[in-house]
């Protein structure tokens, strides 16, 4: 991990008021280290975690994903109901879903116009929208 990749994982975990345990910066420096936006399955993360110095479980993936997600830092995209992508780009932007390599990208947002929502049944609120575009390819 390069001292701008460390410096980087421990302030975006600092911003979210995460400590910073080893499991967490080294997947942490996975995810934001180079300062790119990520979309990453936890299999996809568990295998980059394996090629680097410091090894973590499957277990541990999954639940340091979570606990990113429940600070703040990182959202759950789920495709067909069971496959789920995390993605560090936290401002509202649709995905393009890739059906022949099953890979998430990021869509124009300023493309995308929704002029009205249902109303919420009684009782809800509408707590986000979720916009997946799936591609195949011609």
């Amino acid at each position: 991990m390069t001292d701008i990749a460390t410096e980087r994982s421990a302030n975006w975990l600092a911003g979210a008021g995460l400590r910073p345990t080893r499991q967490r910066m080294t997947l942490a420096s996975l995810l934001v280290g180079d300062g790119q936006d990520r979309h990453v399955t936890a299999e996809s993360l568990f295998e980059a975690a394996s090629n680097s110095d410091e090894k973590v479980s499957l277990a541990t993936v999954y639940n340091t994903l979570r606990a990113f997600c429940d600070a703040g830092l990182m959202r759950e995209i789920t495709v067909d109901g069971s496959k789920s992508y995390f993605d560090t780009n936290m401002t509202d932007h649709p995905h393009f879903y890739w059906e022949d390599t099953a890979k998430l990208t990021d869509a124009p947002a300023e493309q995308l116009e929704i002029k009205h929502l249902p109303d919420a049944p009684e009782g809800a609120e509408i707590a986000s929208v979720d916009v997946v575009i799936r591609l195949r390819r011609k």
